[in-house]
């Protein structure tokens, strides 16, 4: 087979371990000398491409690329853009395959969720239509862990350490002063129609009169009176309660409780501060002193405390990623499998990019108690092992070192792409 260029590109929100599969595709990549050329990164995801501003990994160093595997966030960067139809959008599609044709790239590598992997499916099938075929291979990313058929997604395993860890570290600081002070501590995590990282936040609570001694999934409709009585059933018997609460929790209507009008660039709605509407409530109803907390981007950015489990798993599909290219695998996407056994283990699948698309995993109601408050022991089964490990950064003067990329620009070989 013929030598040729491979693209890797960042899509959507980023993660801890995102860079950790940017890692295991680059070096696996330099594996394949005689069938890969240069391996390009996008600058700032596939905009990257319609901008040919294609980064040439091939000027940084062993040493460069293997300290992504513990930095955080992207660093190449990474872009909220969804590309639509071919139909509504013929002008992208077609400059996509004109930059990867005047580069030579044959090899597309997409490391987003279910929107990234429905551009990469449509890539693929656009490429061959046009007469220059690109292998196209998604590549699993999203800390909210809803794309389908893989067990878990790389990036959530560190953010359900993150908030499992915060709400329980917060629930001692609240218990140790709510004989005179705060009784109620909201933490707002992310999650707009699943509730897999409120749910881990479940892992803090050993027994009942642990935090957090409630949960908001977006799965649950949320009941006001219930949950009233419910905070102060917990005030009552604990002495305080903390609570997390995923920000896509929505009302009797259907809306967001959140919802703050407009849209993002995938055309999802904006949402912002439930938060503080659950704390204020609590105020208002049952006048309990309060703190509230939005985990925000700090709890995907914490490569502080990431699950040795999620690096390991971002790494390896990174690097199953470059060979189901090299075995000429096309439109598919390497899936986490869970074995049987009592002991947690898990291997590398496969996915058509067809049934990840658009496609969102919502939490199971065997994961969530009768009450809708709360986790099952089947839940805890699920979530414990993608929590396990400590991976620490190497750390100088107090402060973690991240890897610093040269970033440098492949020569453009055409005009400019408005």
């Amino acid at each position: 087979m013929s030598k040729a260029n491979l693209f890797y590109a960042q899509s959507g929100g980023v993660t801890a371990v995102i860079n950790a599969s940017a890692c295991g595709v680059v070096e696996t990549a330099r594996r394949y000398p005689d069938r890969i050329g240069t391996v390009f990164a996008g600058r700032n995801g596939i905009v990257g491409a319609l901008r040919e501003e294609l980064i040439d990994t091939g000027k940084e160093s062993a040493e460069a690329i293997a300290a992504l595997r513990h930095t955080p966030a992207g660093a190449f960067g990474s872009c909220r853009y969804k590309l639509k139809s071919y139909r509504e959008n013929t002008r992208e599609y077609d400059r996509l395959v004109e930059v990867f044709r005047a580069h030579d790239i044959r090899y597309f590598l997409y490391n987003g969720g279910g929107d990234s992997q429905d551009t990469a499916n449509k890539i693929a099938q656009l490429s061959v239509e046009q007469g220059f075929p690109i292998t196209c291979i998604g590549v699993p990313k999203t800390v909210d862990n809803d794309l389908p058929i893989t067990d878990n997604c790389p990036g959530f395993g560190s953010v359900a350490k993150y908030v499992a860890v915060s709400i329980r570290e917060a629930g001692l600081d609240v218990a140790s002063m709510c004989e005179s002070s705060t009784k109620v501590f909201v933490m707002e995590v992310m999650g707009r129609h699943a509730g897999w990282i409120a749910g881990a936040a479940g892992l803090a609570s050993e027994s009942g009169s642990e935090p957090p001694h409630i949960i908001l999934f977006p799965e649950v409709t949320f009941d006001r009176e219930k949950f009233l009585n419910r905070v102060k059933e917990c005030v009552g018997e604990y002495g305080y309660c903390a609570i997390v609460v995923s920000e896509g929790v929505k009302g009797p209507d259907g809306r967001f409780l959140s919802e703050a009008g407009g849209t993002d660039a995938f055309g999802h709605a904006q949402l912002g501060g439930v938060a503080p509407m659950i704390a204020d409530m609590v105020k208002q109803e049952l006048g309990y002193k309060y703190h509230w907390a939005v985990a925000d981007y700090l709890q995907r950015a914490a490569r502080h405390i990431a699950s040795a489990t999620d690096v390991e798993q971002a790494y390896a599909v990174g690097r199953a990623a470059v060979e189901f290219a090299m075995a000429g695998k096309n439109a598919v996407m390497p899936a986490i499998v869970r074995g049987d056994g009592e002991e947690y283990s898990w291997s590398i699948g496969e996915a058509a990019l067809a049934d990840v698309a658009n496609v969102e995993k919502k939490m199971p109601p065997s994961y969530i108690t009768s009450d809708g408050f709360h986790i099952t022991e089947a839940a805890r089964a699920y979530f414990a092992p993608l929590i396990h490990g400590e991976d620490y950064p190497t750390y100088r003067d107090g402060m973690p070192q991240y890897a610093r990329l040269k970033r440098v620009l492949a020569e453009k070989k055409l005009p400019r792409f408005q």
